[in-house]
């Protein structure tokens, strides 16, 4: 009697070539947007200079394929979460504005035609930053992505496009645009919208965390957009959209949680109490390795999800549970930093009030930075 088959071992094992973008990656993060991060939040300006400079490590190229100026290496769910990770342990605002293109990329090169490949994503391989987002959220409390009150309407010449979109990465300036909308009696569609066509207005939003990510609320009031600015063959398939972007937002949240973790790990145990380092207590100690368990199972659940999207196994599930957890953890991970730097958590003197309002959009957050 043959042995029964058994699946396969989740395989936590990294390339070399991962490796060493990782390393680039993280001290990317630990020396240049640390510095930047704390100004671009209290200026809520968008760090053109920094974008440029992350547009020249050329992680938008490196899934494009080379006959369009590429790195031609595939679209890699796996390197895209990774990346998203260890950008956001400078900063999550800085990190998602950086990935906002290649999420733009990543959904072109998933859902988008031949035509539309090649239209758009050489402008990606030129070593410049291209302002592009995506805007799936709408200003409803009880906002649903299969339930979008952004409509397109089909036309004889293409489609006409009404209703308002919220918290929309870059959406000041962007100069492309993958909106989500309902087509009537066909279901969810996504549009590629250039500039600001007639109809479209935009508005600053100001949150209380992403300051510096240009967070924009967009208007379309009878927007007239040609037949092939509609993504691939109409087909779109929202829930795999929005799954990889939820894959990207727990990224984003393991990547800000490592960051609370090892600041707050070396300040307990630099300040002292009664003449010791308050490390030494229990219930501080207890906290501290309770946030690094909550921060490796957000980082498992999420590569799991991300190697399964990379392997074409259904991924929905765990995608959907990765963001749930990574929603949960994040907001405690973020207050348990700031309650054990006491007063200090709650001073900007120190970058955990930051991170802790930052990683309150983890749970609201939908549509954006798809891998």
């Amino acid at each position: 009697m043959s042995e029964p088959q058994q699946a396969p071992m989740f395989d936590l094992t990294l390339s070399e070539e991962q490796l060493m973008f990782r390393d680039t990656l993280q001290r990317l993060a630990d020396n240049d947007m640390r510095a930047l991060a704390k100004s671009a939040d209290v200026s809520g300006e968008l760090p053109v200079g920094f974008y440029a400079q992350a547009a020249e490590l050329g992680l938008t190229m490196l899934p494009i394929p080379e006959a369009l100026g590429g790195s031609g290496m595939g679209r890699s769910p796996v390197s895209n979460a990774l990346i998203m990770e260890d950008l956001a342990r400078g900063d999550m605002s800085l990190a998602l504005g950086a990935v906002m293109p290649q999420a733009f990329v990543n959904t072109l090169l998933d859902q988008g035609s031949d035509a539309q490949r090649e239209q758009y994503l050489p402008k990606f391989c030129e070593g410049i930053f291209v302002p592009a987002t995506t805007a799936l959220m709408e200003p409803r409390a009880t906002f649903d992505p299969e339930h979008l009150a952004c409509t397109a309407r089909r036309t004889e010449s293409g489609y006409v496009l009404n209703g308002k979109k919220c918290m929309v990465p870059l959406g000041l300036d962007a100069e492309l645009l993958l909106v989500i909308a309902s087509v009537e009696g066909e279901g969810a569609a996504a549009f590629i919208v250039e500039g600001t066509p007639e109809g479209m207005t935009r508005a600053a939003e100001t949150h209380m965390g992403l300051r510096s990510l240009q967070l924009a609320s967009l208007n379309f009031t009878d927007v007239t957009l040609p037949a092939e600015a509609i993504l691939g063959a109409g087909e779109f398939d929202l829930q795999r959209f929005v799954d990889l972007s939820r894959i990207g937002i727990c990224a984003l949240a393991v990547g800000v949680g490592q960051s609370v973790l090892d600041y707050t790990k070396v300040y307990v145990n630099e300040r002292e109490a009664f003449g010791e380092p308050i490390s030494n207590r229990q219930s501080v100690a207890f906290k501290v390795a309770d946030m690094a368990i909550e921060l490796e199972a957000m980082r498992l659940m999420t590569w799991r999800a991300a190697s399964l999207a990379e392997q074409g196994k259904a991924f929905h599930e765990q995608a959907y549970l990765a963001k749930v957890a990574c929603g949960r953890y994040a907001m405690q991970i973020g207050t348990d930093g700031v309650q054990l730097l006491g007063g200090h958590g709650y001073c900007r003197e120190h970058p955990v009030e930051m991170w802790y309002r930052n990683m309150r959009s983890i749970a609201l957050l939908d549509g954006v930075a798809s891998v």
